[in-house]
């Protein structure tokens, strides 16, 4: 822009939209909008080539009529995106969220004109975080029992054991088919997903299953006991805290194509021992002695900044929005999910966990999404920090809680962009262990402690 445009400088109102939301309402001069539409029709004619004309040397009518639309759209684009950042930087929004705008997109940028707009932003909330020292918390001891060896053992020939086909399914059976949902109010399909994987509930889950990370009270009734190439229908409600806006709240239809019916045959021990190149069945239950304690040291980790957050949370006032936005709801999830991957849950219980939280009441969603302000702000204050060797040894113990290789698991957490999610979880983590090191810490029977825990008074 020229100095004089320049120095026009667009009007700026910030309103409250609700808790942790503002509304930017914007007015860019419009001088500003005239040369920024000068710039874009001049670039577009030293660059078109239009039949009849030398490259750059068609009339500025002949541009207008063949790129108008776009350009014009480009340059709104440019000067919205522009006028934005500067509001944020110049008025010291804390954004965490993509900004909104449902009516942007009937705006029309007009030279000689103003272009005036409204964008609500996500911010962090505003609030004071109770003191850090002296939080007092109970640390359960850690005892490895051969109850413990026993189950860790069956979860691991069940990971190393192998898939039988079978013609016709039952409970515990795992299918794979092409599962389609769409709603029942509009027909919107919000999944299309071919080589979806669900389980046949065993008895003890009651009938209930899970089917495209939504849980299904009555999915044995629904599902029944399908072949390959029979289709399955079942009919559920959006769960209210689903990332999917559009999801939360809306019965929709799931029509699952049953492609194969497999059953995982658990691994034997003597395959353990030779897999795992060990000397006998005696040194495997050791290691697996070793595995479980090292599991048992992090949930013991786990449950001492549980109480820590909970402390946190239920001593600090904060004013959330009353329903969560897709985005925060996204945040919690892949939050909650790094943790239990760290402790290692199965994969299976894991998605399972995933579901059963979309599921949630509000007031809980709400919880989590409390906690992950208040650690942050946390975090800010102890001057905490994550390097990207601490990020490689979380990766390195989730890989092995999971009885993954490291590196795999790296690079696929990096392909599915769940990196960021480490940093913040690590991050939660350093914060609480450096609030935990000024805590007043009581030792207690593990049985003790978790009678405690059922009670809910821990």
């Amino acid at each position: 822009m020229s100095s004089g445009v320049a120095e026009l400088s667009n009007k700026v109102e910030i309103t409250d939209a609700g808790p942790s939301r503002k509304k930017l309402a914007i007015e860019i001069p419009a001088g500003v909008v005239t040369e920024r539409l000068e710039q874009s029709f001049s670039m577009a004619a030293v660059n078109s080539e239009l039949p009849g004309f030398r490259k750059g040397r068609a009339p500025r009518q002949l541009i207008e009529k063949r790129f108008g639309a776009g350009i014009r759209q480009e340059a709104k684009q440019q000067l919205v995106a522009q006028a934005y950042s500067q509001a944020v930087e110049q008025h010291k929004l804390q954004v965490i969220g993509e900004p909104t705008s449902p009516t942007l997109e009937a705006v029309e940028v007009v030279p000689g004109k103003p272009l005036a707009f409204e964008i609500e932003v996500e911010v962090m909330p505003v609030f004071e975080v109770p003191s850090l020292d002296g939080i007092a918390v109970k640390k359960p001891t850690v005892n490895v029992t051969d109850e413990i060896v026993d189950k860790q053992l069956e979860t691991l020939r069940i990971n190393e054991g192998s898939l039988e086909s079978r013609e016709v399914s039952e409970p515990g059976d795992y299918i794979t088919g092409h599962a389609v949902m769409t709603s029942d109010k509009d027909g919107t399909t919000f999944y299309d997903l071919h080589g979806a994987v669900v389980q046949v509930p065993t008895a003890d889950k009651n009938g209930k299953g899970m089917i495209l990370g939504v849980v299904v009270e009555d999915f044995a009734k629904q599902f029944g006991l399908p072949k390959a190439g029979q289709v399955a229908t079942i009919k559920v409600v959006g769960p209210e805290n689903h990332e999917v806006e559009a999801l939360r709240g809306v019965p929709v239809t799931i029509a699952f194509t049953v492609d194969r019916v497999d059953r995982i045959i658990p691994a034997t021990n003597d395959y353990l021992v030779q897999m795992f190149g060990l000397e006998s069945e005696e040194k495997l239950r050791e290691e697996t002695r070793k595995s479980a304690e090292g599991q048992l040291r992090v949930r013991q980790m786990t449950v001492l900044r549980s109480q820590v957050s909970k402390h946190l949370v239920e001593n600090t006032k904060i004013d959330l929005p009353e329903r969560l936005t897709a985005q925060q709801a996204a945040r919690t999830l892949e939050r909650r999910r790094m943790e239990l991957m760290y402790r290692g849950v199965s994969p299976q219980d894991i998605e399972m966990h995933i579901a059963e939280l979309r599921e949630d009441s509000n007031k809980i969603a709400q919880r989590e999404l409390r906690q992950t302000f208040i650690l942050n702000k946390a975090a800010e204050q102890l001057g905490v920090s994550v390097n990207e060797g601490e990020v490689n040894a979380y990766i390195v113990q989730m890989a092995q809680s999971q009885g993954a290789r490291p590196d795999q698991l790296r690079q696929q957490m990096i392909q599915n962009n769940q990196i960021p999610g480490i940093v913040q979880t690590i991050r939660e983590h350093k914060a609480l262990d450096a609030i935990l090191a000024k805590a007043t810490v009581t030792e207690m029977d593990s049985e003790e402690y978790n009678a405690l825990a059922r009670t809910g008074q821990i």
